[in-house]
């Protein structure tokens, strides 16, 4: 399969791009191909999304809309087809695929309700006969710039506020996750948005992302992928003065207490340590355990781990999926390699599967580490893949002191009975989103999305707080009193 450019509602082709393969991560099988584009074929983009944008600003936002809400529709249409492709390209289990392609369409409906209200403010003057109020305005032209582990959410989280709110964009998607930008793209076509309002550009990072990034056509850069990548797109779009969204790493952890309950607590760090093979932004990378019940819950966690199926995400039956690329696959390894260096007591996994069935994917154990310090490698570093680190402490004001010491601040959990540890925990866990007696996944997309400290730059994916990426704030005063009058100076 051949993917093209998507530009001004037309999939170009271009015979002097060379092609970048894509592969399924289960099995090796090449998928589809690519181009690698330029920065010439980004400057092709930018130029039409910003003639679109001026005309499509100009489309009553209830409009706008209707066509989020045919984007909804679609998908919901087409859900199995999409979770099928999705778990092909990306390798993820086929139930986890279809609760993206849920999350793409609930984040349509939601934001096509924003249509109806996009709401400003307005406020009493200080002077006599004035009136004041605040407004949305959109931006102009968006870069999106979306990582392979959710192709979907991801992207419907960054473009589905940006259309409703007047903006025109630009999407650059993983060269490991293509397909489902064509998907997405052919639903774009399919509805009638307007051409150059959507358009999918792709090529490498180096190239297309940087592209954009310093392109003087495009307003606002939304990045999701590594804090070491986000931090150079910050510098790099800051010396052009752009608005940056940026939501990167985590080392997410579960709290589990004296009081918990243990069965909840291993269901809760079981998902969210290996699901997706532990490729989340906020999956659980440490377990941080009360004394008095490290070794039952280990246990437990031993037990549960042992049933887990892995294989190809297609089959029904299996709960683990391979990892993206061989890169990941060794990456994750050189990690469990240092743990090990570093003294923590490795209780289960911590090798690549290579033997069939495995032997033509990338596949990694899933796997439990114990007897690990706070201030180990595998304790601060994200690993993104199946790897859990046990930590001992023995108070809660201990666990919340290991919870926060780390650079990352995304997600955290916490399981207990005591509803005053639960509310202290919560005021005091410093991240971006908190879950109690449930793991660190499982965002809903009505509220704001994103952490603190090395997650983030202070914007939000998902909710209303997505809204104030895309756009400016407009302050209006209409003065109706026929004469002069000067903010605090005529009030008297």
């Amino acid at each position: 399969m051949e993917i093209k450019n998507y530009i001004g509602g037309k999939w170009a082709t271009y015979s002097h791009l060379q092609s970048i393969v894509v592969t399924n991560p289960a099995n090796g099988e090449q998928l589809a191909t690519i181009p690698r584009s330029t920065a010439s074929e980004v400057d092709e983009a930018v130029a039409v999304a910003k003639q679109a944008q001026r005309s499509w600003a100009l489309v009553p936002a209830p409009k706008r809309a209707d066509y989020l809400y045919a984007i909804g529709q679609k998908m919901k249409e087409k859900k199995e087809h999409l979770a099928t492709v999705l778990t092909k390209e990306m390798g993820k289990v086929i139930e986890e695929a279809r609760g993206e392609v849920q999350e793409g369409i609930d984040m349509a409906y939601y934001m096509a309700g924003e249509g109806r209200r996009l709401f400003g403010e307005t406020t009493p003057s200080e002077l006599a006969n004035k009136f004041a109020m605040s407004v949305r305005a959109p931006i102009g032209v968006v870069a999106l710039i979306t990582p392979w582990n959710f192709p979907v959410a991801i992207a419907t989280w960054k473009s589905f506020p940006a259309i409703v709110a007047g903006n025109t964009f630009i999407w650059k998607p993983s060269n490991e996750t293509p397909m489902m930008a064509y998907e997405m793209g052919k639903i774009f076509e399919e509805v009638g948005l307007p051409d150059g309002v959507a358009n999918i550009v792709f090529g490498t990072g180096p190239t297309v992302g940087t592209a954009l990034i310093e392109h003087p056509g495009v307003k606002v850069i939304s990045f999701t992928g590594s804090t070491t990548t986000g931090s150079k797109v910050a510098e790099l779009g800051g010396k052009h003065l752009k608005k940056i969204s940026l939501e990167m790493g985590g080392k997410n952890a579960v709290i589990v207490m004296d009081d918990a309950d243990l069965q909840l607590a291993t269901e809760g760090i079981l998902w969210s340590a290996f699901g997706t093979a532990g490729q989340r932004c906020t999956a659980c990378s440490r377990v941080i355990v009360h004394k008095d019940v490290r070794e039952e819950l280990e246990k437990r966690l031993l037990d549960e781990m042992h049933k887990l199926t892995i294989g190809d995400g297609l089959d029904e039956s299996v709960k683990i999926g391979p990892v993206i690329n061989k890169a990941a696959l060794e990456k994750i390894n050189h990690y469990v390699q240092i743990g090990k260096q570093e003294g923590a007591t490795l209780l289960a996994g911590g090798r690549i599967l290579a033997e069939p069935p495995y032997d033509k994917g990338f596949y990694y154990e899933p796997t439990l580490f114990t007897n690990v310090k706070p201030d180990m490698i595998i304790a601060q570093e994200e690993i993104f893949g199946p790897v859990v680190s046990l930590i001992e402490v023995a108070s809660l004001d201990e666990a919340i002191e290991v919870n926060n010491g780390v650079k990352f601040g995304l997600s955290s959990s916490i399981f207990s009975q005591d509803v005053n540890t639960i509310f202290r925990a919560q005021r005091d866990l410093d991240t971006g989103i908190v879950y109690v007696n449930a793991g660190t996944t499982g965002a809903e997309i009505h509220l704001p999305f994103g952490g603190t400290k090395g997650t983030g730059n202070g914007h939000r994916d998902s909710g209303v707080a997505a809204l104030d990426v895309y756009t400016e704030w407009k302050s209006i005063y209409v003065d109706y009193s026929g004469k002069l009058q000067r903010a605090q100076i005529d009030t008297e």
